[in-house]
């Protein structure tokens, strides 16, 4: 059921009042509980709207300014952006083995993959047959021994396949060996302090009743019956999506402040659609004096690196080096990343124009559903017609 009467904050720049209608239609028809969006044009934000409800269980919360929320693979763009940071300051070689920083990878026939390759879903070390438990993964050190141990899932550099959990883990822990910091810590200094970015990769434990309750998707049982069959245990989908030792699933466990506060750098990053857009707009152009990537860094991160269907997905994926280029009905050019259940960041440097959206009711699907793309193709429409006036939400 629909929220007619969802109270919407924020603000809109004449021009862009489509994407505030098509914020507020998501409530009505499609599904949203709580959500914000933010635009950025040319280096500046034209549309921060946030609206609905942030906890519906108990006593109603609202969805404020300041509400964070639980971004899952948007995280992935966050983390592509820290190693390309150290790419471009000459601490980072994307042809360079990952070995060369992280000597225990090399175990199991993986001496020679890039670092090109993480970034590119090409190092075959999408899932992690070893027994791994929730302790090994929050505290860190458990699951990079683990990977570091995994033998290659298919010849690395013979086909991309979605790294949904490892793409994190390998290029955190490279991070960590070259920085000396966690990539949290090091995102924190050196991308989101900058920026004054609310995002965070491992949320400090204080800012956990910020944080959106995170609502599964609901799933009917002819569809959960043919999502059994293509990604049960059994299946490389599965094994990849429900992480190692199938402890991952897209239910409330998300909740849980061990999650919310460990560092999961493909899933587990907390922010607003503020920080996404503002994040992007970082990395295309200057931001109140400050831009994070070179347009140099940046046109090597967005060209396509690989086309063909995704192995583990079983349908085409693009990817850049880290970004999806262009994200699911992104304009040509663009470049992001989605997250499960509907999040989304992402950039168009030729048309100038950034969009952070985040969520707490998920939906089906990794690339995106019927409410980032009305969101997308609000922002396009505004950007292809000039001002005619304004409002507010």
């Amino acid at each position: 059921m629909g929220q007619h009467d969802v109270t919407i904050d924020g603000f809109v720049e004449p021009g862009f009042e489509r994407v505030a209608d098509a914020f507020k239609n998501n409530f009505i028809h499609n599904g949203d509980v709580g959500a914000s969006v933010c635009v950025y044009h040319q280096g500046r934000a034209v549309v921060d709207l946030w609206g609905g409800l942030a906890e519906i269980d108990g006593p109603a919360r609202p969805w404020t300014r300041d509400t964070l929320c639980l971004m899952f693979s948007s995280t992935k763009g966050i983390t592509a952006t820290c190693v390309h940071l150290l790419v471009q300051r000459g601490l980072l070689d994307l042809d360079a083995p990952v070995a060369s920083y992280w000597p225990e990878f090399a175990a199991a026939g993986k001496q020679d993959i890039p670092l090109r390759w993480v970034l590119t879903h090409q190092a075959g070390l999408a899932a992690i047959t070893s027994d791994v438990t929730l302790d090994d993964i929050t505290g860190w050190t458990g699951i990079i021994n683990a990977v570091g141990a995994q033998e290659p899932n298919w010849e690395p550099g013979t086909a991309h396949g979605y790294h949904a959990r490892t793409f994190g883990w390998i290029l955190g822990e490279v991070v960590r060996r070259v920085t000396g910091r966690t990539i949290g810590q090091f995102f924190a200094d050196e991308i989101a302090g900058p920026l004054e970015l609310d995002m965070f990769i491992g949320l400090p434990a204080e800012e956990l009743p910020r944080v959106a309750h995170l609502y599964s998707p609901e799933v009917a049982p002819e569809m959960q019956e043919l999502m059994d069959q293509f990604m049960g245990p059994d299946t490389l989908l599965g094994q990849v999506l429900s992480g190692p030792s199938q402890l991952f699933g897209y239910n409330d466990m998300w909740n849980s402040p061990e999650l919310l506060t460990c560092e999961m750098p493909s899933s587990n990053g907390i922010g607003n659609a503020r920080g996404l857009a503002r994040l992007y707009a970082g990395l295309i152009a200057e931001v109140d004096g400050h831009r994070i990537l070179t347009p140099e860094t940046v046109d090597t991160a967005r060209a396509v690196a690989v086309a063909d269907p995704d192995k583990v997905i079983g349908i085409p994926m693009p990817f850049g080096l880290g970004y999806m280029t262009p994200p699911p009905f992104g304009p040509e050019g663009s470049f992001g990343h989605f997250g499960a259940g509907g999040s989304l960041g992402i950039a168009s440097p030729e048309e100038g124009w950034t969009m952070g959206y985040v969520m707490n009711q998920m939906q089906l699907g990794l690339t995106g559903d019927a409410r980032s793309i009305s969101l997308l193709e609000a922002v396009q429409a505004c950007v292809d017609t000039p001002p005619s006036g304004g409002s507010s939400p």
